[in-house]
């Protein structure tokens, strides 16, 4: 597979792939049939990939990185075992053929936009705390921030609103309350037009409590699925503040990302409390590292956060000088020398370097 107009299926059974090329053939693309893909190039290049449950549990085995449009393909209703292998290898659709051709059309009408424009699509990375307070927004907002183009989103409404730590909770804009979706295809220009934006940096906040608008905890995980598809395909980097509790809303920035950032702070206690949050959050997303934050009280190195959490360190941090002060006094803005810059930068390179953490090694 060298071009990515190429749909690559991945179906053993020999009526459901009849019925997937007609649906390809459709589309406007072509099929390549294979067992699995026969490197992690195949399966990134590919325009989009369609695979049964035994093909996804392959595939997730061999860890081969998140990607937008794969789509698990059943031929009867899907029971536990195919939605559980759907999570494993990160499916963003399980459709049943030849009764959901529609969707799949659909799914198809996109890969065949994505390969018209050139595939390319901006990186997804969803951030939360390992532990209540650990600073998961503050990262999130100071990855927006190092990221050439960027469009920060707010999924964790109980987190006092990413508009505060950015200073932008006085400019006029769209917000959660205001976006009415039933997960319909998003325009990223019209989106980012409508959102504020705060030095170099679109967000899509909640409610400004602080000025007497109606609040609300309710982030549909459908419309979030769809502000952070259409940033994707809008080629910006899509930084997503989590919340840290299973949701649906969570559950789906987790499943769009191509990395999962967990910020702990250096201590015994909030390692082991991100050790219990790393158990769910990996399983929804195994591409998940951890970002180690200063002061270390007991001298608690990256590398012993890293063995005790289970999970990959992406970066460590000195404390952020005057961070406080500035997070009440005009939100954050960091220049190119502190901390917290420094290692939002590192976990973009580990973004672009390595897209799958199996590269990474415990005290990157």
């Amino acid at each position: 597979m060298t071009t990515p107009e190429a749909v690559l299926a991945l179906i053993d059974d020999r009526i459901l792939a009849n019925d997937v090329d007609r649906v390809v053939a459709a589309a406007g693309l072509r099929v390549v049939h294979a067992a699995e893909p026969s490197s992690r190039r195949v399966w990134l290049s590919a325009a989009a990939v369609l695979l049964d449950a035994a093909a996804a549990r392959r595939c997730a085995g061999r860890g081969l990185p998140r990607r937008a449009r794969v789509v698990l393909i059943s031929g009867e209703a899907p029971g536990p075992d195919a939605w559980e292998a759907a999570v494993c290898v990160g499916a963003q659709h399980v459709l049943t053929v030849p009764d959901q051709d529609r969707d799949l059309m659909a799914v198809l009408a996109d890969a065949a936009d994505a390969a018209r424009d050139g595939g390319a699509r901006g990186a997804v990375v969803a951030v939360l705390s390992g532990r209540g307070g650990a600073g998961a927004s503050v990262f999130a907002t100071a990855m927006a921030q190092a990221a050439a183009d960027s469009l920060l989103v707010d999924a964790d409404p109980w987190g006092g609103g990413l508009d505060l730590v950015l200073g932008s909770e006085t400019e006029p804009g769209l917000r959660w309350p205001d976006l009415s979706l039933a997960g319909g295809r998003l325009s990223y220009s019209a989106l980012r037009d409508a959102l504020p934006r705060r030095h170099g940096v679109s967000v899509l906040a909640g409610s400004r409590v602080l000025s007497g608008e109606r609040s609300s905890n309710d982030i549909d995980s459908l419309a979030l699925g769809a502000v952070l598809d259409a940033g994707s395909r809008g080629g910006v980097t899509v930084v997503c503040d989590a919340a840290r509790r299973p949701s649906p809303a969570t559950e789906t920035a987790l499943a769009a990302a191509d990395l999962v950032v967990m910020v702990t702070p250096a201590d015994v206690r909030s390692a082991a409390a991100a050790a219990a949050t790393a158990q769910w959050v990996s399983g929804g997303n195994p591409n998940t590292g951890v970002v180690v934050r200063g002061p270390a009280p007991g001298g608690l190195r990256p590398v012993d956060v890293a063995r005790i959490v289970g999970l990959p360190v992406l970066a460590s941090m000195r404390p952020q000088p005057g961070l406080d002060a500035a997070l009440e006094r005009g939100g954050l803005r960091l220049g190119r020398r502190s901390p917290l810059a420094g290692a939002a930068r590192r976990v973009l390179e580990v973004l672009v370097r390595n897209p799958h953490l199996d590269q990474v090694g415990e005290a990157a």
